[in-house]
């Protein structure tokens, strides 16, 4: 027997919440099932964009949404120490280095296209003493060829309702773990979080789904537990796009002030038809 899975819904209070969160939200409830575990995290640790007064009103149109976690609510910004461990095990095992590069540096050298759309970072810092002395503060980079000879493969993930996916790590190039501005990163403080909250089942937007290739490879050299993954399906403009707030998407506080009711948000038909796309005929009943 399956044994109940335990979700999370992990929003960035970067803005308010939309209705591509009560897709996400929603989603990662059904998933957990009702005998399983579903976790909110918010993920703040952009601390330039990510404020408490949005994270306050993150709660409390989560709580009008009915969307209530079963254990403590984390916030990331509360536990920096614990990723700069993280951070501190890789660099004593020689995997990241530090890169002193501008954007605009890389963006004039590099000459491939990561899987998700990103540059390829060319590996101009790899060797540190080549950049020493520029008077900048670095970021920290994993060596990616050097994790995948430790691993001796490159690893891949299950997708829920579609079987095992080969990684592609190996296309990312030196991934940033740590930022100048924050110290740390999404890849590294998102897996980190997966494996203490014991997170089985990892649900989140299919914009996201090449992401994963990634955060295996972090999971698979600090010894945490591989979680399966189901990646939804998006709220689209008309153009096929992901639509975000910036492009019209409708605001949670918005559609509470004009008079809607949690059901009727959570019934919306943007929100049914993603979830619709998403999950299996006959598990999505409404709200």
């Amino acid at each position: 027997m399956t044994p109940p899975a335990t979700t999370r819904f992990a929003p960035s209070p970067t803005g308010f919440l939309h209705l591509g969160h009560v897709v996400s939200g929603l989603y990662s409830r059904i998933m957990a099932g009702e005998a399983g575990k579903f976790l909110i995290r918010i993920e703040d640790i952009d601390t330039t964009r990510c404020t408490p007064e949005l994270t306050q009103a993150l709660r409390e149109d989560l709580d009008w949404l009915g969307l209530a976690s079963d254990g403590p609510v984390r916030e990331q910004s509360r536990h920096l120490p614990e990723y700069h461990a993280v951070l501190d095990n890789l660099r004593e095992r020689g995997l990241l280095y530090p890169c002193f590069c501008t954007r605009r540096e890389i963006a004039e050298a590099a000459t491939q296209v990561a899987p998700d759309g990103s540059l390829v970072y060319p590996g101009t810092c790899r060797h540190r003493a080549a950049r020493e002395g520029q008077g900048r503060n670095p970021v920290w980079r994993l060596d990616m060829g050097l994790a995948l000879d430790v691993l001796q493969e490159v690893p891949g993930w299950h997708e829920v309702g579609h079987g095992r996916v080969a990684g592609k790590a190996d296309a990312f190039g030196d991934i940033v773990l740590a930022r100048r501005d924050t110290g740390v990163s999404y890849h590294l403080c998102v897996t980190h979080d997966d494996a203490l909250e014991g997170v089985t089942t990892v649900t989140r937007g299919r914009d996201l789904y090449e992401a994963t290739s990634v955060q295996r490879v972090l999971q698979d050299l600090m010894g945490w537990p591989e979680p399966a993954y189901a990646h939804h399906a998006l709220i689209l403009d008309v153009e096929g796009h992901k639509l975000s707030k910036r492009d019209g998407a409708e605001g949670v506080r918005v559609l509470r002030q004009a008079g809607c009711t949690a059901r009727e948000v959570r019934e919306h038909p943007l929100v049914r038809q993603a979830l619709e796309a998403s999950l299996p005929t006959g598990v999505y009943s409404g709200g």
